[in-house]
């Protein structure tokens, strides 16, 4: 039990940034906006978080810095890709190269060098509990920060006035704009918001998960899974960071089999989350498909593993597709 709980707790703390960009571009994507700056906004954030916390000497400015930040990515995409009509999966992509190479360029100087961190809360009473005080008594701060994001965000969603208009803009944005919801200024305005949800990720990593800044930093590529975990998710909140805490569990469970497999290199270990993600990926689409639902009906087996219909994306990202094969 102590193991089990020690891996939970591994998993929570590993998959906490993630459910941070995932849930970034939940909000993003529910509005319209396909923002694939992600993977560059997370690791240029976690470099202006790291020199921001080590320059004033306090970590939570260094993560207001990394939202700050991750925001500021956004603001460029909505300015390029939004307001002057550039074809917006372009320019995301564009970004993340740029945003890769700034942050190795500008956080040159502070690379291996130490700095504060966010350290580890523990929870009076909680932290006492058997093998809850392990899991969740003692964890830190970002884990706690991806629990009440994933809540407010639920919440907010599907309990509240604005969030309803969210999903009004995204799903139909003719029939929202008709109504008089103003979709072009939503989607800056959740544009921003997933890119500082973004920068918290990039924060959480240089300040959390590795505290410090260097090259390689260990963000590298979670911006592309936090993508494709917002589909393996169907855009929902609690969803979304099950696939994050999913993934999260994969690179765990690599790290232990190391020690059971020791004849195997370790880059095999450290890549594997990632072909195992697209594996899963695959199988839900085809799970979800109509014509593996067609084809399994008649199997008892089989025609339970059929699931339900997607209930598809966000009508407006078809728009966004349409526009930059255009």
């Amino acid at each position: 039990m102590d193991v089990f709980a020690a891996t939970l707790a591994a998993v929570l703390f590993a998959g906490a940034p993630l459910a941070l960009a995932a849930l970034g571009e939940t909000l993003s994507e529910r509005a319209g906006v396909i923002n694939l700056s992600v993977d560059g906004a997370v690791l240029f954030s976690a470099m202006a978080a790291f020199v921001t916390a080590r320059v004033t000497g306090d970590a939570w400015i260094g993560m207001l810095g990394g939202a700050l930040a991750g925001a500021g990515v956004a603001g460029v995409l909505a300015l390029v890709g939004l307001w002057l009509r550039a074809p917006i999966l372009a320019v995301g992509f564009i970004l993340t190269l740029l945003c890769r190479d700034l942050a190795y360029f500008l956080g040159h100087a502070h690379a291996r060098q130490p700095g504060p961190d966010l350290g580890v809360w523990t929870i009076p009473g909680l932290s006492d509990i058997p093998f809850v005080g392990t899991v969740i008594g003692r964890q830190s701060p970002v884990v706690f920060l991806s629990i009440v994001s994933v809540a407010a965000a639920s919440f907010f969603l599907y309990r509240t006035r604005a969030g309803m208009r969210l999903r009004a803009a995204g799903e139909s944005p003719r029939a929202a704009f008709a109504r008089g919801i103003p979709v072009e200024r939503l989607k800056v305005l959740y544009c921003l918001a997933g890119g500082a949800f973004s920068g918290l990720a990039g924060a959480a990593y240089s300040l959390g998960v590795k505290p410090g800044w260097g090259h390689p930093q260990g963000a590298e590529g979670a911006g592309w899974i936090a993508l494709a975990i917002v589909i393996f998710g169907g855009w929902r909140p609690s969803r979304v960071v099950l696939g994050a805490y999913f993934f999260a569990l994969i690179q765990v469970m690599g790290i232990h089999l190391q020690d059971f497999l020791p004849g195997l290199s370790s880059t095999l270990f450290q890549i594997a989350p990632f072909p195992v993600m697209i594996l899963t990926l695959l199988f839900i689409n085809i799970r979800r498909s109509g014509r593996f639902r067609d084809a399994v009906q008649n199997v008892p087996l089989l025609g339970r593993l059929a699931g339900k219909p997607p209930a598809g994306a966000p009508g407006a990202l078809a728009g966004v597709l349409d526009q930059d094969a255009a």
